[in-house]
């Protein structure tokens, strides 16, 4: 047995990328997609296909100028999403435009137009987990999409707070940051961490326990690992979206994993009810999620931006 068949054993695997070809060979159950790994889906030419299609379908609906970079960005987003849904047998995640991040009523609309867009293809919306930042605009967008059987992922997500709203929105599933929550403490202390002092490790066993200590039904999906180490010692997590590299890597080491993420007893969050205020407040005093959440957001829209400069020179050049 190799590590990565040990792993599959107790938690469910997720791929974290939108290349086809890595998701044909590790078979993972869903896959999760991001404005970055779209923009990098995109730039290895293997879904041309899918903007010349978008391309002839916008043109069709003679849609405004104005509507057609956001509309096309949205038919390959979902586009490639369909494509790793004819592979995987569970859920894709698909993003709404992190530009949104603050605008409760947008986010809302923008998932259901990718919903809808999904649907017109004859996906599901069971199959669909629509993946949002996680600041409070974000969490109340989730809450009320999930009131209406939209299901949500929770993204660039960093502190207790954020954790604790997630949890009282009932949201389907949240994606806590492992590698970048690492990354800052590094860069701040000159420390090398390993698995077992790891803060990123460290905080989503702690927001794990917490949940189930407290029988939340949101799942918990670790997400943004810098090595194996940090996978390891994350199994028995309900769930963990890995990139394809690191999926190799485990495929590559041969041996058993023993679960080590669960211990009811030793929770340091306490459960209150989280009013906006309080969130605020409690997210602002965590320097590093306030930080990484910031530059999560920007990140992830400097690549929508990117990606929509190809567009607009595709449209152009017609």
């Amino acid at each position: 047995m190799n590590k990565l068949e040990a792993l599959k054993r107790h938690t469910i695997i997720v791929a974290d990328t939108g290349d086809i070809d890595s998701i044909k060979e590790l078979k993972p159950e869903d896959a999760t997609t991001n404005p970055s790994l779209i923009l990098k889906a995109m730039a290895s030419g293997k879904y041309n296909y899918l903007l010349d299609d978008a391309l002839v379908k916008v043109e069709k609906e003679n849609l405004p100028s104005d509507m057609k970079v956001s509309y096309i960005s949205d038919l390959l987003a979902v586009g490639i999403g369909k494509e790793i849904l004819n592979i995987v047998p569970g859920r894709i995640s698909t993003e709404v435009d992190a530009r949104l991040s603050f605008d409760t009523q947008k986010t809302i609309r923008k998932a259901k137009e990718l919903i809808d867009l999904y649907e017109s293809y004859g996906v599901t919306k069971d199959r669909i987990l629509i993946k949002i930042a996680s600041t409070w605009e974000g969490i109340q967008a989730a809450k009320v999409l999930e009131a209406e059987g939209v299901n949500c992922n929770l993204t660039l997500l960093f502190s207790t707070a954020q954790a604790k709203a997630c949890a009282d929105a009932g949201v389907y599933l949240i994606s806590p940051f492992v590698g970048r929550i690492m990354d800052w403490y590094k860069a701040k202390t000159g420390t090398t961490f390993t698995a077992e002092n790891d803060p990123g490790v460290l905080s989503v066993k702690n927001i794990y326990n917490f949940y189930k200590s407290n029988n939340y039904k949101t799942v918990v999906m670790g997400a943004s690992f810098r090595n194996v180490d940090e996978i390891i010692a994350l199994t028995g997590c309900d769930r963990l979206t890995i990139s394809p590299d690191l999926l190799k890597a485990l495929s590559n080491m041969d041996g058993d994993i023993i679960p080590a993420i669960r211990d009811l007893n030793n929770t340091a969050i306490t459960k209150t009810e989280i009013t906006e205020p309080g969130f605020r407040w409690e997210h602002n005093q965590d320097a590093m999620a306030v930080e990484k959440l910031s530059e999560g957001i920007r990140a992830f829209a400097q690549d929508q931006e990117k990606l929509e400069k190809i567009i607009i020179e595709k449209l152009n050049s017609i």
